[in-house]
């Protein structure tokens, strides 16, 4: 069993829609979770991401979640919406370095490393994240 955390700010718009993305791919043997560096506990996705999944008959039900060392620990592979995502946790986890990456470093993108991060804006900004992610797992999987 391979084991995903996508980890962004508060949890509720880009690392919920990573994790939906990818558990909506069905893999065998694969277990993903998401969690936000400044999660509010047990917050829903933000409507918008929502409604960009349900628009693509992805399933979701999500509770944020504040990163903690019980998922850390977890995760066999981290990946991170930013560079300031992938930071802090090695700030705060050190001995995790080994398996924290952005999920562009993972992919090989060698553009801009962060996701945009869509919070606050109106649907098609969260359509474009949609789009970057579903791109970005899809390549993601081809080196898992």
């Amino acid at each position: 069993m391979q084991r995903i955390l996508f980890v962004c700010t508060g949890n509720t718009c880009r690392s919920p829609m990573a994790e939906a993305i990818l558990k909506s791919k069905k893999i065998d043997g694969l277990e993903v979770k998401s969690a936000g560096i400044y999660a509010a506990t047990g917050s829903e996705a933000s409507a918008h991401a929502k409604q960009v999944l349900d628009s693509h008959h992805i399933e979701h039900n999500h509770s944020s979640t504040m990163l903690n060392m019980k998922s850390v620990q977890w995760a066999d592979l981290i990946l991170t919406m930013t560079g300031s995502h992938k930071n802090a946790i090695l700030q705060q986890y050190p001995d995790a370095a080994r398996k924290v990456f952005t999920l562009k470093e993972f992919t090989g993108e060698d553009y801009d490393v962060d996701v945009v991060d869509p919070f606050g804006g109106n649907l098609a900004i969260y359509q474009e994240t949609y789009q970057e992610l579903e791109k970005l797992i899809t390549k993601a999987i081809e080196k898992m």
